[in-house]
């Protein structure tokens, strides 16, 4: 069984699915973190991995960038595989005095700009919320592993560029500590489906002094992010 954008067939992916928006940051997590991973999809060079860690299946696979392209791989995934738990690993800018470039941001919910969820909710404004289990097992790896870490809000923007650089303020005032594309769509997905859902970022970008990682230290260094995921996915 294949679908209209992953060639896996059936029973390819694990019950849990870890989410980079990157294909060379899934092939990283695959080849450092999984015993025995496989490749199992590759349309549109959209890569998707299916291995083991710690004896338990875990899979690895790209959601591209933004609502839109992440939902598409999250519905599938869920509908045609049977994955039961997506956590996104991905990174994010951010725009509030205490959170610093390599710190982890563990979104407890996400807001947003895009009109996808209102769509799916009936107009109304849906509080778009990761699972609670996963958020505490999250907290306790990164805990145990002494990282600098912040629970709390992130905001899902439809526009990479945008034309309200004001806007960043106003994320700043109410404590949205990251700003990423995907979150918000795939915990309202999770949700309708009934699914466990989290996201973690690494904060690749400070908007206020314009310090930021490189393409490469984004896809093949977010180690801390990827222990904490894996230990929450697992435990």
């Amino acid at each position: 069984m294949t679908t209209k954008h992953m060639n896996a067939e059936r029973g390819a992916f694990a019950e849990t699915v870890l989410m980079p928006g990157d294909p060379l940051r899934a092939q990283y997590i695959a080849d450092k973190y999984l015993d025995g991973a496989e490749r199992v999809t590759d349309v549109r060079n959209m890569w998707g991995f299916t291995g083991r860690y710690d004896g338990a299946p875990v899979s690895v696979m790209a959601h591209g960038m933004g609502i839109p392209s992440a939902s598409i791989y999250v519905t599938e995934l869920i509908e045609s595989y049977g994955v039961r738990r997506v956590l996104r690993v991905g990174s994010c800018g951010t725009s509030h005095p205490d959170v610093r470039l390599r710190d982890l941001v563990i979104a407890q919910g996400a807001s947003t700009d895009s009109n996808v969820n209102r769509m799916r909710f009936g107009g109304y404004d849906l509080a778009a919320l990761a699972s609670f289990d996963l958020v505490r097992k999250a907290v306790d790896a990164a805990e145990d592993k002494r990282l600098r870490y912040h629970v709390g809000n992130v905001f899902s923007a439809d526009l990479f560029y945008t034309p309200d650089p004001d806007m960043f303020e106003t994320m700043a005032k109410y404590n949205v500590y990251g700003v990423e594309m995907e979150a918000a769509g795939i915990f309202t997905i999770a949700a309708e489906h009934d699914v466990e859902s989290l996201a973690i970022c690494t904060v690749s970008d400070d908007i206020r002094s314009g310090e930021a990682l490189s393409s490469d230290e984004r896809a093949t260094t977010f180690d801390e992010m990827i222990t904490v995921a894996l230990a929450a996915a697992v435990g």
